[in-house]
């Protein structure tokens, strides 16, 4: 294969790269580095890039060492135009060819990369590169390199801005050396919502009353979060007031609440944790939870008014009791259940006549496709009395059903 061939291929190569590429993020030309260093006979110098925007996972560099009046062919960021994304560099593509400078002089030097000014400044006094992010111990007179948080691990540190330190082999004369380093944004990333950053949004979701009363919240928290995340870069976030960030708070949360269907996990948790309450006794708990984190955003079905009704039964709440019976049966009137829970709740109202009749009325009829009328009156009656809720008509009732 001749060189035409191959040159033609390389064509190939990045216009397929170009067409077909879906980069998520792109080459930040505006707040690339382009400098030129004159460092002096056998010294030593130390550069600080541009500061990184948010959101940078890459950064791509190119180190040339020039001959007095000599330029460079062409400059990294143009390059970089033909590479629609890290990956065509990383994985060592043509694209990763074209990055080295086609025109160098003899000089050489050695250099590091360094993650803080401090381990910078000390490489300046030192000479010592242990502490690099990377480093090139043999000279070279041109050198170029893509560099990401995930296979330069230290970088992580390196949040704002990168260091590097430069020693000329030239120990009679200045060496020109000039410094292009381009980042790469991931746009997912420039949005500033870092781990930490999201963790500090959960911690405030689980202030909020509600979340404090569930005892499993993940869903809830998450959904807030991803609706901060989907509403603000992290920086805006920040720039809210306080009141501002607490009535987005409680918006994100109603929502959380309030979409259908995506809001059925979140409620089908708070609606278990309030039966866990309930078994454990915490009667208040358990009708707080249901109330506010399901009643109250009308995300009611007839089963919890029925849900909250049992709850007010074992604190001896009756006519509390009554009423949320009264709101269940408005949305289904066909639900056997809320009929039996406000036959009880007349029953321990001493509205015996009342409780009678609905006995009488559907007794002879299942509350469930596995369980009858009487036996759900009959198991009632006994976890009333373990509860400690005696009532001297619950006998009469029970005569009442086997008539």
């Amino acid at each position: 294969m001749n060189l035409k061939t191959i040159a033609f291929l390389f064509i190939i190569t990045f216009f397929a790269q170009n067409l077909w590429a879906q980069p998520d993020g792109y080459w930040d030309k505006d707040r690339a580095t382009s400098k030129e260093i004159i460092v002096g006979a056998g010294n030593r110098i130390v550069v600080k890039t541009e500061d990184f925007p948010v959101g940078t996972t890459e950064v791509v560099y190119r180190i040339t060492l020039l001959d007095q009046n000599q330029q460079l062919a062409n400059n990294l960021v143009s390059i970089l135009k033909a590479i629609p994304d890290p990956t065509g560099i990383s994985q060592g593509s043509a694209g990763a060819v074209f990055l080295v400078s086609k025109v160098s002089g003899e000089d050489k030097c050695k250099y590091a990369v360094f993650s803080s000014s401090a381990l910078a400044t000390s490489y300046q006094t030192d000479g010592k590169m242990d502490k690099a992010c990377w480093f090139q111990n043999n000279p070279v007179s041109k050198d170029a390199k893509l560099l990401s948080l995930d296979n330069t691990p230290c970088l992580k540190q390196a949040t704002t801005a990168m260091w590097f330190g430069f020693e000329s082999n030239n120990w009679l004369m200045n060496q020109k050396i000039v410094l292009e380093v381009v980042p790469w944004v991931d746009n997912k990333a420039s949005r500033g919502w870092t781990a930490d950053n999201k963790k500090a949004i959960i911690n405030l979701t689980k202030t909020s009353d509600l979340v404090k009363r569930m005892i499993n919240s993940d869903d809830f928290c998450v959904c807030i979060l991803e609706k901060f995340q989907a509403t603000y870069r992290y920086p805006e976030f920040q720039k809210l007031l306080a009141v501002e960030k607490s009535k987005t708070f409680r918006d994100f949360g109603n929502a959380c609440l309030t979409e259908k269907p995506a809001n059925k996990p979140i409620l089908d948790n708070i609606r278990a944790d309030a039966n866990n309450y309930f078994k454990k006794k915490k009667y208040t708990e358990a009708i707080e939870l249901l109330k506010i984190g399901v009643i109250d955003n009308g995300n009611a079905t007839a089963l919890d008014y029925n849900g909250l009704a049992t709850y007010y039964l074992f604190s001896k709440q009756y006519e509390k009791a009554i009423k949320a019976l009264t709101e269940g049966e408005k949305l289904d009137s066909s639900e056997l259940l809320i009929q039996l829970n406000l036959a009880h709740a007349y029953l321990l109202h001493d509205e015996f006549r009342k409780a009678k009749e609905l006995h009488k009325k559907y007794k002879l009829q299942n509350v469930t496709a596995q369980q009858s009328w009487i036996d759900k009156t009959q198991s009632d009656f006994e976890a009333f009395r373990k509860a400690n809720i005696q009532n001297e008509d619950f006998d009469r009732i029970l005569n009442v059903l086997k008539d």
